[in-house]
């Protein structure tokens, strides 16, 4: 049987905006949010301390019997402060976030309000009914660009524009919390104004729904909702986290829903999210749009005239590979770093920037002298996104891959090309963690974008490999310098004499680095022929540089500061290096 969240996932992609949301307390829940009716409790312990009563174990019934009357909400808090304005601060204290939650991260979006927010940017939900009084899922939208349409009252119902006309409707059943006139006894949980009700059932009738974080025990209007909702036309699915009672259990078997056992709100939208993201990614452009985009390259290379075109196409393209791989799409703070999401998201960013890495290659193998600031640019964009913060260290280590993959696509090219010119400018590239300048080449490494050895191994699948992540990007990058690197032998020493010199260049920087303990990257290049030194990439480097001198094109490009002995010492250092390694 299929699972039903694979089949909610199917159905969120093929019917973009079909589909509504009603969200329940339990999807605020993890950002200890209270309820409308734990703030009234509150407030009611709060009044019988100052009388000095003790109000446990039931403050409703202290109420009651004190005052003579049903603890009501509206009626309470009209009470207790007297003016709108105090009314304000009093519940901003039970919503708003002060700096400690901040530093806590309580009182802001949960990983499922930055899932939905998602899911409504890309276009795939447009209309979320809540019972819930907080702004969080408002907050959430708005940190995506997303500026919603919001109905907590019967007058907005009126002043809306229609649905269809809309991008994103967050429609509060029960109200705002900086709104008194907020439903949350049981007496105003009975009904709805008409000019509510006729809106829901519209979108009861017209959209799929997906219900999550909802009991269905006190909404006594929105039960009736659903309950006189007699058309079916999309599924409903009912995302729960243990067995449903009898109320909800009538109102899955009225609408023929389909019930989502899920662990919680955040584990069950961020899940979602990511296999709809699966969808579309696996529904992107056939590749002849990625030809076409790399034949539009190569045109504009060939001459001079087009070089404003060419500058454009390329920073379009850095531009949309910059926002696809932030932060916001690539979230570190509250995901599990599992070895499946490790790979699901390098799988991710190589599908991102995939037509970027296309245009680095072509660029740096036909490329002049006069292009190579373009694609040092890109890559000092790409990679400088990574802003320094606090998170899990694999997630954050991982931000840095689509720059290695763009490293790694120009690089080759430009030694397929014999263009140690552009190599060197790759190799000269700059970014600031932190606000300091340092070589793109102290971050952009395979040994730092992911942890060597047994992490890396079970992240990619390689349980055999001494470099996992080196040989990843080796089969990455196969097919596309297919073109410029025909045979199988000749792509095998391009790529070792890349990351051979990529290792050097390192070296020498990190000689230059006083009192910093001596480390290097280290590729698939240093077990290949291992058994033939003679063979290796790291001999056949050492004879030309030996050979040529100064002559030698990468020491006339600029590397190692043009000097032999540079280059010897940072190999010597390199080489001692790599001799601790138990492979040798």
């Amino acid at each position: 049987m299929i699972d039903p969240l694979i089949s909610q996932a199917f159905s969120i992609h093929s019917n973009k905006g079909v589909y509504a949301l009603l969200l329940g307390s339990g999807v605020s829940r993890a950002a200890q949010v209270p309820t409308g009716w734990e703030i009234v409790l509150d407030l009611v312990r709060k009044l019988a301390h100052l009388r000095g009563e003790n109000c446990e174990p039931n403050p409703a019934a202290w109420y009651n019997d004190r005052f003579g009357k049903e603890l009501n909400y509206s009626e309470l808090l009209g009470e207790i402060a007297k003016s709108p304005t105090e009314r304000s601060q009093l519940l901003k204290s039970y919503f708003e976030p002060t700096e400690e939650d901040r530093q806590q991260g309580t009182k802001l979006p949960t990983r499922a309000h930055n899932a939905i927010a998602e899911l409504v940017a890309s276009g795939h939900f447009r209309v979320i009914l809540t019972t819930n009084f907080d702004r969080l899922i408002e907050k959430a939208l708005e940190a995506v660009g997303v500026t919603p349409t919001i109905i907590s009252t019967p007058d907005a119902v009126e002043g809306a524009i229609p649905l269809a006309h809309g991008r994103c409707y967050v429609i509060k059943l029960h109200g705002d919390y900086l709104d008194t006139r907020i439903k949350n006894s049981p007496v105003e949980l009975e009904s709805y104004d008409k000019r509510t009700e006729d809106l829901l059932d519209r979108i009861l009738d017209e959209y799929g729904l997906i219900v999550c974080g909802w009991s269905a025990v006190w909404d006594t209007a929105l039960r009736a909702a659903l309950e006189r909702c007699k058309s079916h036309r999309f599924t409903t699915y009912w995302a729960t986290r243990s067995d449903l009672g009898e109320l909800p259990r009538r109102l899955v078997a009225l609408r023929r829903a389909e019930v989502v056992r899920i662990q919680d709100a955040d584990s069950f939208f961020h899940e979602l999210r990511e296999k709809v993201r699966a969808l579309e990614e696996l529904d992107r452009p056939h590749p002849l749009s990625k030809r076409a985009a790399v034949a539009a390259a190569k045109m504009y290379l060939a001459e001079f005239k087009y070089r404003i075109q060419l500058h454009d196409l390329v920073t379009r393209e850095t531009e949309r590979v910059y926002t696809l791989s932030s932060d916001e799409h690539f979230p570190v703070e509250r995901v599990q770093p599992t070895y499946e999401e490790l790979h699901k998201r390098i799988e991710r960013y190589e599908a991102i920037a995939e037509i970027l890495q296309e245009f680095m290659i072509v660029g740096c193998y036909w490329g002049e002298q006069s292009h190579e600031g373009l694609w040092v640019a890109s890559l000092e964009r790409i990679a400088g996104q990574v802003s320094e913060r606090g998170g899990n260290t694999a997630l954050l280590n991982l931000r840095y891959y689509p720059a290695l993959l763009l490293l790694y696509s120009a690089g080759i090219a430009s030694i397929a090309a014999r263009k140690y010119g552009a190599f060197a400018s790759l190799m000269r590239a700059k970014i600031r963690p932190g606000g300091i300048d340092q070589p793109l080449i102290a971050k952009v490494l395979t040994g730092k974008v992911i942890e060597g050895g047994n992490v890396a191994q079970k992240t990619l699948g390689m349980p055999g490999s001494h470099t996992p992540l080196s040989d990843r990007l080796y089969d990455v990058l196969h097919e596309p310098l297919r073109e410029f690197l025909l045979q199988e032998e000749e792509y095998q020493r391009t790529f070792d004499r890349f990351e051979y010199l990529l290792a050097l260049v390192y070296a020498d920087w990190r000689l230059k680095q006083e009192g910093m303990w001596f480390w290097a990257p280290v590729g698939c290049f240093l077990w290949r022929n291992r058994y033939n030194p003679e063979a290796t990439i790291m001999s056949e480097v050492g004879s030309e540089a030996e050979a040529l001198g100064e002559k030698w094109p990468p020491l006339k490009a600029g590397l190692f500061d043009g000097s032999p002995e540079r280059f010897a010492s940072a190999a010597k250092k390199f080489h001692e290096f790599i001799a601790q390694f138990p492979i040798f």
